[in-house]
C-alpha cells in the first residue's frame, strides 16, 4: 500500500496509520506529523538551534531568545547521543525522520516560503533536540527562578529567620556571605517570551488511576489532563491511532518526535504530570583573568564556546560562552569576582528516553511500564493501569547524587569537590506505588516524596488539586467516564476551603462581605465570590510579602515578570495560614487578613468569566493577522483557578499574556479499546483545513470524543 492508504482522517479527523510492523507504523507518524503539524515542528527547532533571529525576526528580543538557545547548547553532544541508541531504537528513529521528510517533500508549510527559507531535511539530531526542549519546557527552568530568588532574597538582606521560614529544611549548606558576594547578571530573556513561537509551556497537569474495586466496569481506569499554554494554535499536542498487526497504541503525542507519550495499548495506558524534581543546581565560580579557582589553589581555564547569531538583513552578532564542569557561567571571567555556573541534568539527554517510550508499545503490565518509564531521563509523573487490574505510580528523571545534607537548592562553591555530582541516583530509588491499599492514586505536582528512597523533589506545588480529586475518588466505588470527565471540569477549590475558615469570620458587613461569605466555593464563569476571594488573595499577599516582606515592587515584579506565585505557591500559602509568623511583623494572623479583605472588597464585584477570556493566537503570527483571517480563535472563557482540578491562571509576564489550562484531556476504560478525549484545538496547524480548531467547541462544552482502532475510514490525510 501507498503511505496515502495507510494513514487517514475518521469522523473527528484523527489521523490513524496501518503498518507492517513497528518501525514502518511510526514512519507512517512521522508522515502524519510533517503533514498536519510541519509548521510547528520547524519552529520548535529553529528556536531549539538558536536561528530565530536569522529565520523569523532579527528583533533584539529574537537575539535574546536565540542567545538563551545557544547558551543551553541543547545541540551538544549529539554524535554521542546517537550512539547511545538501541539498534531497533535507531531504526525506529530514521523511519520517523524519513516519513517527515516523505511530507515535505510533497508540500512543505507556505509560511517557509514567506518567511523566505526551505528548510533542511528533519534528521536524528532534530528529534533528540525536541526531545530536550520538551523535557525542560519550562517547569525545569522554573527550578532555576526560584533559586534566583533565594539569592536576591539573601543579597538584600532578607532575616535567615525569613528565609528558613519561607524555605523549609532546604538551606543545608548555606554560606550568606559567600551568596552576597556572587554577581548575578541580568536575565537574557523572560522566561515566558522564550516560548513565544512554537515551544510548549507546560505548567502543571493532573493525572490518576483507579482500581477495578473501584470502577462500574470493574476494570481500572486511567485519566489525564495536562495543564499547558492554550491560548495558542495549534495544540502542543497532537493525537493519533496506530495499528501494526495484532498490536495498537494510540494517545497523545509530541510533534517532532517518535513515541506515544501518553495513551494506551492492548494491554497497558500511562499518562504524566510534572514533578518539580530539583535536577537544575548551581555553582559559585570564584574568577579572574578567565579563569576559576579549583581546590585547593589551582586557577583552571574555562572552555570558550563561540556562537555566531545570523540576523536577518542585520549583521551577525558573536557570543561567547564560558563552561566547565559545573555547566555553563553566567557573566565574565575576565572581569573578577563570584559568578555562577549552572547545570541541568538532562542537558546531554534522549537516547535512553526515546529508547523506553517506544518500548511501550510491546509493554504489558504496569510493573513492565514503571520499569521503562522509570529510565526515562527527563522528569515526569507517570501514573499507569493494566488489564490485569493492576494500577502504579512512577517518577523519572535524572536526579543528582548529592553529599549527604545537601539538597541542591542552594548554590555552593565551586572549587570544594566535595560539592560536585557525585552521578545520579538509581531509577529503582525514585518515588512510586504500586496497587495502593485505597485503591487510586493521583498526581498534580504536589510532594510525592515520601514515595521514595530518596527526595528528588525540594519545592513542589500545592496538593490541594490532589485533594480535591483524591476525596472525590474515595468517595465513591463505582466510577465510571462520566464521573472522570466530571473531575476533569471541577472548579472547587480546597485552598479556597482553608483560607476561607479563617476569612469568613472577619468579612465586614457590605454586600461584598455578604456575597464572598456565601461563596460556594467554586471558580465557575459566573461566580462572583471568586472574583472577590482572588482580590482578597493577592492583597494578602502585598501585606505580608509587600509591605513586611521584600517590597510592594518586589511582589509587583515577581507577579507580573515571573512564574514563581504561579508554581510555588504553597511556599507562600504555608505562611499565609501560620497562625504566627515573623512575616507577620507587629501584626497578628486575623489583623492582616481583616485588613486586607477591607481593601480588597471595596471593589464591585464581577462575574469570574468576564476577566478570564482569552484569545486563542497562532503561533507564528501572533495576532498580528486581522481577526477575520481565522488564524486567531475566541474569545474562549478559562474556567478554574490557580488551585483548582481544573486549573485556569491567566497571567501577565514581560508584556504578554499566558495561561494555563488542561488543554487536552483523556480518559481510558480498560474494559474497552477505547480512548475518550477533547483538546483546545484540532489535528492541523493549517489554518484552511476543516481540522484546524475542531475539537474546541467539544473542548469548551465538556464533550469527548471517542477513538477507536476500527473506526470507518472517512477522510484522506
Amino acid at each position: 500500500m501507498s503511505t496515502i492508504d495507510k494513514t487517514w482522517r475518521d469522523k473527528h479527523g484523527v489521523c490513524h496509520v496501518e503498518g507492517k510492523d513497528k518501525i514502518d507504523v511510526f514512519g507512517l507518524m512521522g508522515y502524519a506529523h510533517g503533514k498536519d503539524r510541519g509548521m510547528q515542528m520547524l519552529l520548535m527547532r529553529i528556536l531549539g538551534q538558536g536561528r530565530a533571529s536569522e529565520l523569523l525576526d532579527s528583533s533584539d528580543e529574537m537575539l535574546g531568545i536565540d542567545t538563551f538557545f545557544r547558551r543551553m547548547n541543547w545541540t551538544g553532544s549529539m554524535s554521542l547521543e546517537i550512539e547511545k541508541l538501541s539498534p531497533e531504537a535507531k531504526e525506529i528513529v530514521a523511519a520517523y525522520c524519513s516519513g517527515v521528510n516523505r511530507a515535505f517533500s510533497h508540500k512543505i508549510p507556505w509560511e517557509c516560503k514567506l518567511l523566505g527559507f526551505r528548510p533542511d531535511p528533519w534528521c536524528i539530531e532534530d528529534v533528540i533536540l525536541i526531545s530536550r526542549m520538551t523535557g525542560y519546557l519550562t517547569l525545569a527552568q522554573s527550578q532555576g527562578e526560584i533559586q534566583r530568588l533565594f539569592i536576591e532574597f539573601v543579597q538584600a538582606g532578607m532575616d535567615e529567620q525569613k528565609l528558613n521560614e519561607f524555605f523549609p529544611g532546604i538551606l543545608g549548606g548555606v554560606d550568606f556571605d559567600l551568596i552576597k558576594k556572587i554577581t548575578l547578571t541580568e536575565r537574557l530573556v523572560s522566561p515566558v517570551s522564550l516560548w513565544n513561537i512554537a515551544a510548549p509551556l507546560m505548567m502543571a497537569s493532573n493525572n490518576w488511576a483507579v482500581s477495578g474495586k473501584k470502577t462500574a466496569s470493574g476494570k481500572p481506569m486511567l485519566s489525564n489532563d495536562p495543564h499547558l499554554e492554550i491560548n495558542r494554535l495549534p495544540n502542543i499536542w497532537y493525537e493519533v491511532v496506530l495499528k501494526a498487526e495484532d498490536r495498537y497504541a494510540m494517545g497523545g503525542t509530541m510533534p517532532g518526535v517518535p513515541g506515544l507519550l501518553i495513551g494506551r495499548n492492548p494491554d497497558l495506558a500511562w499518562s504524566a504530570t510534572y514533578t518539580f524534581m530539583d535536577s537544575t543546581d548551581s555553582w559559585v565560580e570564584k574568577c579572574k583573568d578567565g579563569k576559576y579557582l579549583r581546590e585547593p589553589d589551582i586557577w583552571d581555564s574555562f572552555i570558550e564556546r563561540e556562537e555566531i547569531i545570523k540576523r536577518k538583513k542585520k549583521e551577525s552578532v558573536k557570543v561567547v560562552f564560558y563552561e566547565n564542569r559545573h555547566g555553563i557561567l553566567e557573566g565574565d571571567p575576565n572581569k573578577e569576582g563570584y559568578y555562577l555556573t549552572t547545570s541541568w541534568a538532562s542537558a546531554f539527554s534522549g537516547a535512553v528516553t526515546l529508547d523506553n517510550f517506544n518500548k511501550l508499545f510491546d509493554a504489558k503490565t504496569v510493573t513492565q511500564g514503571m520499569d521503562l518509564l522509570g529510565r526515562v531521563e527527563t522528569s515526569w509523573n507517570f501514573i499507569l493501569a493494566d488489564t490485569d487490574g493492576n494500577i502504579g505510580y512512577q517518577m523519572s528523571g535524572l536526579m543528582p547524587k548529592r553529599r549527604k545534607g545537601i539538597s541542591g537548592f542552594v548554590p555552593l562553591s565551586g572549587w570544594e569537590e566535595k560539592n560536585d555530582w557525585q552521578g545520579f541516583e538509581n531509577p529503582q530509588d525514585l518515588p512510586k506505588c504500586y496497587n495502593p491499599d485505597c485503591g487510586y492514586f493521583v498526581t498534580s505536582n504536589q510532594d510525592l516524596n515520601e514515595y521514595g528512597n530518596v527526595d528528588p523533589i525540594n519545592m513542589g506545588m500545592g496538593s490541594y488539586r490532589s485533594d480535591r480529586i483524591g476525596g472525590l475518588l474515595s468517595e465513591n466505588n463505582d466510577i465510571t467516564r462520566e464521573d472522570m470527565y466530571k473531575i476533569h471540569y471541577d472548579v472547587y477549590s480546597t485552598q479556597a476551603a482553608v483560607f476561607m475558615k479563617i476569612l469568613a469570620p472577619l468579612l465586614p458587613d457590605t454586600p461584598q462581605g455578604k456575597l464572598l461569605k456565601k461563596w460556594n466555593l467554586e471558580y465557575s464563569a459566573d461566580s462572583e465570590g471568586a472574583f472577590l476571594f482572588d482580590r482578597v488573595y493577592k492583597a494578602l499577599y502585598l501585606e505580608v510579602f509587600g509591605k513586611n516582606g521584600f517590597g510592594t515592587d518586589a511582589v509587583d515584579h515577581i507577579d507580573k515578570q515571573t512564574g514563581i506565585f504561579n508554581d510555588f505557591y504553597i511556599n507562600f500559602d504555608r505562611i499565609l495560614l501560620s497562625e504566627a509568623s515573623v512575616w507577620f511583623g507587629d501584626y497578628t494572623r486575623e489583623e492582616i487578613y481583616q485588613k486586607a479583605a477591607e481593601k480588597a472588597l471595596k471593589a464591585q464585584p464581577e462575574k469570574w468569566g468576564n476577566t478570564r477570556k482569552v484569545i486563542m493566537k497562532n503561533i507564528l503570527f501572533d495576532g498580528k493577522l486581522p481577526r477575520f483571517l481565522g488564524f486567531d480563535r475566541g474569545p474562549i472563557t478559562i474556567i478554574g483557578g490557580l488551585s483548582t482540578p481544573h486549573q485556569g491562571q491567566i497571567f501577565e509576564s514581560a508584556g504578554r499574556q499566558t495561561t494555563f489550562a488542561p488543554g487536552f484531556r483523556m480518559v481510558v476504560d480498560l474494559s474497552t479499546d477505547e480512548i475518550n478525549t477533547n483538546m483546545a484545538g484540532g489535528p492541523s496547524d493549517r489554518r484552511f483545513s476543516k481540522w484546524y480548531c475542531s475539537d474546541l467547541e467539544n473542548w469548551m462544552s465538556g464533550k469527548y470524543k471517542t477513538l477507536v482502532v476500527t473506526a470507518e475510514k472517512k477522510y484522506k490525510l
